[in-house]
Parts: C-alpha cells; structure tokens; sequence
C-alpha cells in the first residue's frame, strides 16, 4: 500500500532460524514462560495451568510468542504430540534461547518430518512482532500484518561446533543408525545452546518414559527400529501405570497397553526399570562434579543443586539420544558459569518453621527467579532433611526455568554468586500470600495425595505414625506413590503393612503427575497433598481443586474427611 511505514528487525540482531520451516497463522503472545506438561493440554492444545495469565487460551495453528519455558522436562513430549496430531502451534517465536519446546520441534522434523518453526528474535524484534495479528514464516523471511513488518531470517549455524573423531563415528555409520539420528539430535541442540564442544557422561535418566500420548510410544518405537540401546547406565523415570497390576486396578487396556509398551521398549533398549521420578534417592547416588545426563526437572535440580553433580535440564527424548550416545551438549549447568547465582532470594522465614515451609519457599523463590540460578538467604540456621531438599527444588522446578538452585550455608556450591547479582526479598508477608493462593479450595476432601516426587521410606514411616491404629474415614481416598525401592524397605520393615491397615494405598512405579482414573479415584473432586509440585500441576492435570497442606493436614484430612484453608501454624500470628 503506498506510503505505508514497513517496520524490520534491527541489522544488527538478525532474526534466527533454530529449527527452519514454513508457517502462518495468527499472533498469540505469552507475557509468561509456561511448562506445555501440565500447562496444555495435549490432546485440545488448550491452556490449563490455572495459575497462568494465559489460561484457557488456544494455540494451535498460532505463531506463538513466549518469552520462553519452564517446569517440565515433559514439555517436548507435548510438543510433539501436538505437532503429530495437528493441534500444535504453527511456530514458536523466543526472544531467546529455549530447550525444551525446542527439542520437542527437532524431533518432530529429524524422525517425522513435521514442520514446526523455532525463532529467536532479539527483544526489540520480538517486541515488534508480538504487536502484530497475523505472521507468516519462510525460510528467509518473517511478514506480518499484510507487509507492515518484515525480517530477514538467517540460519542458525552450526559452525562454532567442534566434534571429536568418535563424535564424528557416532554421526557416520558406523556405530548404526540410531546413535547417528541420536547424534544429530544432540549436535541440534548443541548449536541452539551455543555449545563449543560435547562431553561424557557416566549415566543417564529418562523421563521420556512417561506416556503422555502416542508421541512417546512412537519416538520409542522408532528409536528401537534404528537399534537403539543405551551406552552409559540409564534409570527410568515413574511411568503411567503400576506396571505389574494396573489390569486389576481397573486401567482401560488401550492406556495401559501403551503404557506398559512404552516402559517395556526403554527397558529393552537397556534402561533400568528404576521407574522413579526420584533417581538420587537410588543405591550410589550421583557424586559432587560428576558429569551426567537426566532428565526430570526435580531431579535434575537436585542433582545439581544438593548432591553437587552436573547435568542440564535436558528436554525429553533429548535424555535418551545421550543415553545412546554418551555425549551431551557441554552447555547450561555442565559450565561454572551456567551455575553461578545471578539473583539472590532473600527469605524472612519465621523461627518456628517445619518441614511445610520447603514446598512453599521453592515455589516462591521459582517465582521470584524465573530465568536464572538464585541464591537463597536465610535458610542457614534451619535443619533441612534431604526430604525437605526434595520438596523445595521440586516445587522450585515448577515455577522457574533454572536447573541449579543454591541454598547459603547449606547446598556445596552456594559461594558461586555473580557480584552484580540482584536481590529479591520473600518477606513473611509473601509467604502468607503465597500459601493462601494455594491451599485455596473447599473444606471437603475427597483425595489426599503424598509422594510427589515419590515419597522416601522415612516419609511413608511418619504417615503411619501420624495416623497409628486409626482407619481412613469412609469417601476419602488416601495414597501414597513411591519407588520400588522404597516400597520394599516399608515392607520389610513393617511400614507397608501398617498404611494398609490404616486404609492408605500404596502404589508404585507412576507418581502424581502420570496418575490418570480410575487408579486417580472417580469421586475425587477436591485433593489435599504436601507437594508444591503438585499443588502446582494438579488442577490442570486432574480438573479437580487440589489445596496445599501440612502433612499433618493431611492425615486430619484422612481421618476426617475435611480441613478448612488455614495459614500452617509456624505462619499464624499471635
């Protein structure tokens, strides 16, 4: 149109091809970074994290801008069902770069040929576009709103990649087919991580072994077609089902077959059926400075963040292709400077605080650094047990992107602070706020649910303490979801035997976030549980209320049947 104003990106911040492609459609902008498990639905491509400012929204066969992801490592696997299915977003536009959504759109096109454009435009480019209504995509170009915006796309380049000689075996032919598409998976990655190099790892964990949708069954499949199996020792994530009784659990067989298939295919690929979303709570734990390769987003942050090792936050299906190989992107918090503390969270904690105030400093401190590794301040004089650990990085885990947390005068990095770091203070005031915000929800409780991450031997001991020789009140459900190992000592120790006479179910092999109905009790409308994390994930997951509770909430609500929303007694005033 003549004299029309035509605005582009600035020369000087060139709009980058991540993952090349076609696309149009209209602009759907996100002001927050959104964990896609837990956060969309799969099978509708629908916003259901209740707790984000774009719930509800729809984005397939939008150009979606968000400033980038969190949460879930899971995140790809939904990508990728979606982009099968259709649902998906037409492309992702970052003003930055972005793992797990990314990952998700290289495998769609490396082994299904699924075309999915990943942008990376500067902030001001990214600014531009988010203000128009409609975008289309090219391999050189980006057009928006009928011309008035137009970018010139480059390639990312994969130049700066420096690969060894068995780097170069693996992308050849001669260690097979699968090590070669797994390689190029992982060199993907590594040029859009602006990694220099690729290193060993010693072990690895998948957490593509949750079935979230055909997606993961077919990458699984398609991997082990190519012979794939795992070069380093390799646990597996919970899966979906008890993988030994979800028939007489009343599982429907077309889930729980796929189910039980996906775990199956990992397993005879030489993964470990561990089937634990918390790996480090395994015989041999990873070691301060051992390099490895998981996935889990609480996992990974423990592992960093409390024993001292180092892994990325890899993607799903990301975790396999390293598992195949034994390389993985030299990147993010394998460096020093990925682990550096570049914003401190300061914490007013109450002197009488318990075990209740880890899920809720994680989630908050998440919050309070989105998208970068903090410090957290005082917590120096509290007694944190290795369970409290777990509940803080894996609530922490839901709400920020950071693989690394670290905790003064507790965690073995903490002095690995950036002196211009900033600071961000979680006063008392915040920590009501924040308590409130999630055990908000009715009284009645139908459903209480323990064990995410699953629930360690010496938890599972203080809820049949808790509850001694009192029974479950009739209507409420109460389970606990823990590992095999796990499982096995509160046999042996007479722990099991005494939750089930309580009326508490255990279960092993999912946890809370893979659980589905009926295993998921058909009743249940209003859930009370310990975990932030699921306190989190839980609405969105389940469509049901779920309310943060002290643990010993949780046993009233057992017996009971009902606990009213209340402050934990170390946040009540005088």
């Amino acid at each position: 149109m003549a004299g029309r104003k035509m605005n582009t990106a600035p020369r000087n911040d060139p709009a980058i091809a991540v993952v090349s492609g076609t696309a149009a459609g209209a602009v759907v902008v996100m002001n927050e970074a959104l964990s896609f498990w837990g956060g969309v639905d799969p099978q509708t491509g629908k916003v259901i994290d209740v707790h984000h400012s774009s719930h509800g929204t729809a984005i397939g066969g939008a150009v979606l801008l968000m400033p980038g992801s969190r949460g879930s490592c899971s995140g790809s696997g939904v990508l990728l069902e979606l982009a099968l299915s259709g649902k998906g977003p037409a492309a992702l536009v970052f003003p930055g770069p972005e793992d797990t959504l990314t990952l998700g759109a290289i495998v769609a096109q490396e082994l299904f040929g699924c075309n999915m454009p990943v942008i990376r435009l500067a902030r001001a480019a990214f600014e531009l576009l988010a203000s128009a209504k409609e975008a289309a995509i090219t391999t050189k170009s980006i057009t928006a709103d009928g011309g008035r915006i137009q970018m010139p796309l480059i390639q990312l380049s994969n130049e700066a990649l420096i690969l060894t000689p068995n780097d170069l075996r693996l992308l050849g032919d001669e260690e097979g087919v699968a090590a070669k598409v797994a390689m190029r998976i992982i060199c993907s990655m590594a040029n859009q991580q602006g990694a220099k190099t690729l290193v060993d790892v010693t072990r690895a964990h998948i957490d593509g072994c949750i079935y979230a949708g055909r997606a993961n069954l077919l990458f699984a499949k398609r991997m082990e077609d190519l012979g794939a199996s795992v070069r380093v020792p390799t646990t597996m994530n919970a899966i979906s089902v008890d993988y030994a009784n979800w028939r007489r659990q009343g599982v429907p067989p077309g889930f729980g077959e796929a189910a039980e298939e996906l775990a199956r295919t990992y397993v005879q690929m030489g993964c470990r059926a561990s089937f634990t979303c918390a790996p480090y709570s395994l015989p041999e734990p990873p070691k301060l400075g051992e390099l490895i390769g998981w996935s889990e987003s609480n996992a990974v942050i423990f592992a960093n963040s409390i024993l001292g090792a180092r892994t990325a936050k890899h993607p799903d299906f990301l975790d396999f292709c390293i598992a195949v190989t034994g390389r993985a992107p030299l990147a993010g918090a394998f460096l020093d400077e990925g682990r550096l503390a570049r914003r401190v969270v300061a914490v007013d904690l109450p002197d009488n605080s318990d075990a209740s105030a880890w899920p809720l400093i994680g989630y908050l401190a998440g919050l309070a650094s989105p998208d970068r590794v903090p410090l957290i301040r005082g917590l120096a004089k509290t007694r944190p047990t290795l369970d409290d650990l777990k509940a803080l990085c894996a609530a922490f885990g839901t709400t920020s992107a950071a693989a690394v947390l670290h905790i003064e005068g507790i965690t073995p990095e903490a002095g690995s602070v950036d002196p211009f770091a900033d600071e961000v203070l979680i006063t008392r005031e915040s920590l009501e706020e924040g308590w409130r915000m999630l055990n908000d929800g009715a009284s009645d409780i139908d459903l209480v649910a323990i064990g995410s991450p699953h629930a360690s031997l010496h938890e599972c001991r203080a809820v049949a303490d808790l509850l001694g020789e009192r029974k479950v009140a009739k209507g409420v459900a109460v389970i606990i979801t823990a590992g095999r190992e796990a499982i096995a000592d509160a046999e042996a120790d007479g722990t099991l035997d005494k939750l089930q006479a309580s009326g508490v179910n255990v279960l092993g092999d999912l946890c809370w976030c893979t659980i589905s109905r009926p295993v998921f009790p058909e009743h249940a409308k209003v859930v009370l549980t310990n975990s932030g994390k699921y306190a989190h994930y839980g609405p969105g997951l389940s469509s049901c209320s779920v309310r943060l509770g002290t643990l010993l909430d949780c046993v009233e609500a057992a017996l009971t049947g009902s606990v009213e929303a209340r402050l934990p007694t170390w946040l009540m005033r005088a």
